[in-house]
């Protein structure tokens, strides 16, 4: 049995638990999109917390419901491969978004209290991006210096394991968070570029100066639709 078929042995399961049929009504009952769920059978996953959620709230087993065992056993479809219906549950990765004035106004960065929300993101996809997800953290973007590439309000993942330009980084200057394009000039000094022509680039010389380091590259932004 594949991760698809397993993710739909699992869905079937809610729904009869419920007493309900289409994936409409599941929707309803779990407070997702119809769409959500047919992304999880798409992807052959399904969010953890979202499994948690529903054994707690309808008095359910994990094992029954990830699994097919339990009191509930002969009603429901039965999973051949447990180790397979795990990795279902297992394969998503909560990343931390921080406000980037709030971490950096605590001189901080990223302690656990300063985490404005959790996103979760596939784990294998990000592998498949090269990123760690252990080194991936979300960052809230402030202002318009970026121009159109990031937007006020844009959440950005930033790769802590990557530090080295030419990009666009996450950097703490003096007692601030800033995201700037950055470029090695000769001489070891780098040049900071805003996106927005109406900030003028800045040359900096991080050996001589120990206030300017690179936090992390932004590989991915998650923003609005305009």
């Amino acid at each position: 049995m594949d991760r698809q078929e397993v993710t739909a042995a699992v869905i079937d399961r809610m729904k009869l638990r419920l007493g309900i049929i289409y994936n409409k009504d599941l929707a309803d009952a779990l407070g997702v999109s119809t769409g959500a769920i047919g992304n999880w059978k798409a992807r052959g996953t399904i969010p953890i917390d979202e499994c948690l959620a529903f054994c707690e709230s309808h008095n359910v087993s994990l094992d029954w419901l990830v699994r097919g065992r339990g009191p509930e056993e002969s009603s429901a479809t039965a999973i051949a491969e447990p180790a397979a219906a795990y990795e279902l549950i297992a394969s998503y990765s909560r990343i931390p978004i921080y406000d980037i004035e709030a971490a950096a106004g605590s001189g901080r960065l990223f302690d656990d209290e300063l985490i404005e929300t959790t996103i979760q993101f596939d784990t294998e996809q990000l592998q498949r991006d090269g990123l760690d997800p252990a080194q991936v953290v979300g960052v809230r973007v402030r202002g318009d210096s970026m121009g159109e590439t990031l937007h006020d309000g844009d959440r950005v993942l930033v790769d802590r394991s990557s530090r080295t330009p030419d990009g666009v980084f996450l950097l703490r200057m003096d007692d601030g968070l800033r995201i700037k394009r950055v470029q090695r000039v000769a001489g070891g000094g780098w040049r900071l570029i805003s996106d927005n022509p109406h900030y003028p680039p800045e040359i900096v010389d991080p050996l001589s100066n120990q206030n300017v380091e690179i936090i992390g590259e932004c590989v991915m932004r998650i923003g609005r639709i305009a």
